[in-house]
């Protein structure tokens, strides 16, 4: 049975340069870039060379640990490089495009027609499977697993998120059919948690649809866990993004994966913010385009708390569906810590006067206002994080390595991204995203 879910716990960051709801175009990028490392814990064992042809939708490598789990070119090619590391670590695979794609073409399928398995193997075989990540780890799901549920997100409430009801207009049939396959996978609920004011869902469909209230993070898909039906040890559910659905279901409709999105560019860096299509792993630059502002600003691949630092020869991700772009955090303010500062915004109220104007925007920057020390003890966690755990233990039994510690304070609930409000209040500017994907990667290899 559906229920709404209600937090109020969380921090919602108010930032300027919010997309205008208008699509520009742009050109296709000459060179298409695809990183194992947006994969995280998967090792890659390449199918093709340097020099080979591709189509879209083709085979470029497999996880050594679950050789079925294979990872396609988002466009039609040649290879143009494959970028080693330390320990010749593949780093990143880079494509020449063709002007115009060519694609693997699979055969139309109906997910009511078809048996559990053989749903499966046609997400595993088409390369679509990595869009499916499961809880507990945040990695891409097991393929021999079967979850107690599947949960999609259709809420964006990160800062400056792009908006659903824009980006998913049109796509109705596709989210259909794509719930109707994740439906096979598991033989408990397909969970999808929206906004009040979400007009992007179809009707027919026999899934448990949740309305969410409240402040980021009710958008993170482990809060609306939490609220729903809890992970339990031993217990696995999988995840999946609301646009990765409308992927899927075209997989279905039209027999081709068709790696495209609608991203949102946004924040103070951009000329006009606004939204593009592209496909995934297009180079930033040509993304970008000539929209983005002269001096000195931040690329972000993602929103400003959980995306990744990027230059514009870097391509975009496959998870992310915004680039943001807000001004480099290189200069200080000469005795800043004791001066009111009425254009700053913060949670706390020494010299800021953020409080007294809730529904102020800010143009805020990359400065950490603060050096790296140790933990201290304020109980601003807590304010900002919904999720019934106790924050600062479970990040100080991580640090230590205590397994047992780390069980009993909800290692499996969470993700790095639920820890990034905690990691923005914290006056002691620890990396609480990375110290929460480090102790999830000790629970990999300890526990499993």
């Amino acid at each position: 049975m559906s229920k709404d879910i209600r937090i109020k716990k969380g921090l919602d960051l108010k930032l300027k340069g919010e997309a205008d709801l208008k699509i520009s175009e742009i050109a296709r990028s000459k060179v298409y870039a695809v990183k194992p490392s947006d994969f995280h814990g998967v090792v890659p064992k390449m199918v093709k060379k340097e020099g080979e042809t591709v189509k879209a939708g083709e085979v470029l490598f497999f996880s050594k640990s679950d050789e079925k789990v294979k990872f396609v070119a988002p466009v039609s090619g040649k290879i143009q490089e494959i970028k080693r590391g330390e320990k010749r670590v593949i780093l990143e695979i880079t494509i020449l495009a063709d002007t115009q794609d060519s694609f693997i073409e699979h055969s139309p399928k109906n997910p009511n027609d078809l048996s559990s398995e053989e749903v499966k193997e046609y997400l595993l075989a088409s390369g679509c499977w990595p869009f499916i990540k499961q809880r507990p780890y945040d990695v891409v799901a097991n393929s021999a697993d079967l979850p107690k549920a599947i949960f999609v997100s259709a809420i964006h409430s990160a800062p400056l998120a792009s908006d659903l009801n824009f980006t998913l207009k049109g796509k109705k049939e596709a989210l259909k059919i794509g719930f109707e396959a994740l439906q096979k996978l598991t033989k408990g609920n397909v969970h999808v948690t929206i906004a009040p004011n979400a007009d992007f869902l179809p009707e027919g469909i026999n899934i448990s649809v949740h309305k969410g209230y409240g402040k980021h993070p009710i958008g993170l898909v482990s809060t609306q866990i939490a609220k729903i039906d809890p992970i339990n040890k031993g217990e696995k559910v999988w995840v999946v993004q609301i646009e990765d659905v409308a992927i899927i279901g075209e997989l279905f409709l039209t027999g081709k994966i068709n790696l495209e999105r609608t991203l949102a560019l946004a924040g103070t860096g951009f000329e006009n913010p606004g939204y593009v299509v592209a496909k995934i792993g297009a180079q930033i630059s040509d993304v970008v385009n000539a929209n983005l502002k002269q001096g000195n600003f931040r690329i972000i691949n993602g929103d400003v708390l959980t995306g990744d630092k990027k230059n514009i020869t870097e391509g975009v991700g496959f998870y992310h569906t915004q680039i943001t772009a807000i001004p480099e955090g290189n200069d200080y303010d000469f005795f800043g810590w004791n001066l009111p500062r009425p254009n700053k915004f913060s949670v706390y109220r020494a010299g800021m006067f953020s409080f007294l104007t809730p529904g102020k925007k800010y143009d805020l920057n990359t400065n950490t206002n603060g050096e790296h020390r140790g933990f201290v003890l304020t109980g601003e966690y807590e304010k900002v994080c919904p999720l019934d755990i106790y924050p600062m233990q479970l990040l100080k039994a991580i640090l230590v390595k205590d397994i047992d510690q780390m069980e009993a304070l909800g290692i499996y609930e969470v993700a790095p991204e639920d820890f990034a409000l905690t990691e923005y209040v914290c006056v002691s500017k620890q990396d609480h995203q990375h110290i929460v994907r480090e102790g999830l990667d000790v629970m990999i290899k300890e526990v499993g």
